[in-house]
């Protein structure tokens, strides 16, 4: 039987906030450049993530690619780290460059700034999924033709935003409430769509190599290539979607884990079985008919154990400052001030509200570690401040063009 695995990788760096007190407000506009060594010093976390996972990541893909002319994937990348990687590494954008070139690996659309805009400010998400097309184009010379929105965040409505925009893929979480019976190794149809294709992640095969691949207390521990591929083997349907963050390799599991040794050998032990084969995903949207239509009408994600928005939006302060940030936007737009919108559309990036999730026990640890601050609480006041200056500002840029 003919199966296919569509890995797909996703790479993203926020632009941290500095130390940013209530007494700089007013003062100092300067918001993400941070103390060299600091947590929140984007230039150094980009070098220390870069040499321990995308680098290294990297040349294992190439010499994959050059090896095995059926291994394909697909990868999705931010525009916030696109413009990290153009200040402070350029030869980590050329990693990836050199990736896309050889036309098997392909680039799937998102929000440039990693927002939640799609949930409150559809003009800007449209805004914002359109400079990330056009930064793309610029990069790598190609076109996104799948979507994914931030997070995996998906309900009915973005997959008829997806329809409506012409995109032959979208993509989502393949979460049990939603699936019920079915399951998630089949191309599915969005409600209310007729041409895009649903796609859903495989998250437990997904999650064995993202979280438990160096749980040593996992019953399955140590995850073996042959092991694994045996598990793909297995499942029921005709594609496997693994969709794994790309800083699994070297830096959530780091490379003495032998995460790197299991990604080298992944695609000889899949490809050595008869009728398997790796698609990128709009080749998988465009490989069979819908299986069926999927209803999703409540926004899903791939975070937490919920697979909600909790992870964003789950206490009054994430809420109050999404409000905040939003409520600014026709202000923001009026001034026209290139640096004024360019810092809002950074400060909509959603990992500065995920820094304030108050949520314990496991989730809690995970975001505990991603997060450059002491205490959510922190997060929420150096955001909060950095708000008051900007609509500072903005009523500063107001006045000055009255007196003009």
């Amino acid at each position: 039987m003919a199966k296919s695995i569509q890995l797909y990788l996703h790479v993203h760096q926020p632009w941290r906030i500095r130390e940013y007190t209530a007494f700089d407000t007013g003062a100092d506009h300067n918001y993400f450049t941070a103390a060299p060594h600091s947590g929140t010093n984007n230039a150094s976390i980009l070098r220390k993530v870069a040499n321990k996972s995308y680098l290294p990541t990297n040349r294992i893909l190439l010499e994959l690619l050059k090896k095995y002319p059926d291994f394909k994937l697909s990868i999705s990348i931010t525009g916030t780290f696109i413009e990290q990687c153009e200040q402070y590494m350029p030869e980590l954008l050329d990693s990836f460059r050199e990736l896309v070139q050889t036309g098997r690996v392909e680039v799937i659309g998102e929000t440039y700034y990693h927002s939640l805009a799609f949930f409150y400010n559809r003009a800007e998400f449209d805004r914002q999924v359109a400079l990330h097309a056009e930064k793309i184009q610029e990069i790598f010379g190609v076109t996104p033709t799948a979507f994914r929105n931030t997070e995996l965040a998906y309900n009915n409505d973005l997959g008829k935003w997806a329809d409506i925009h012409g995109y032959k893929a979208v993509l989502a979480e393949g979460w049990d409430k939603v699936l019920g019976w079915r399951s998630p190794n089949y191309v599915y149809q969005p409600t209310n769509s007729s041409t895009t294709r649903l796609l859903l992640k495989n998250y437990k095969l997904s999650d064995d190599v993202a979280f438990r691949f160096s749980n040593r207390g996992w019953s399955e521990y140590p995850l073996t290539v042959d092991k694994y591929v045996k598990w793909l083997d297995e499942a029921d349907g005709d594609l496997v979607n693994l969709f794994i963050d790309y800083e699994t390799f070297g830096e959530h599991q780091w490379a003495d884990t032998g995460i790197f040794d299991f990604l080298k050998a992944l695609p000889k032990a899949w490809l050595d079985k008869k009728g398997h084969k790796f698609m990128t995903i709009t080749e998988a949207a465009e490989s069979a008919e819908p299986a069926d239509a999927l209803d999703v009408p409540y926004t899903t994600t791939w975070a937490d154990s919920e697979r909600d928005l909790s992870a964003w939006l789950g206490n009054r302060m994430q809420q109050e400052a999404s409000h905040y940030i939003y409520s600014l936007a026709p202000s923001v737009m009026a001034t026209g001030d290139i640096n004024i919108i360019g810092d809002w559309r950074r400060l909509t990036t959603s990992d500065h509200v995920y820094y304030m999730s108050t949520k314990y026990w496991n989730d809690g640890d995970v975001h505990a570690y991603f997060s450059p601050y002491k205490s959510p609480y922190d997060a929420f006041l150096v955001y909060m401040n950095v708000l008051r200056d900007l609509r500072y500002r903005i009523i500063e840029n107001r006045q000055q063009n009255q007196q003009h």
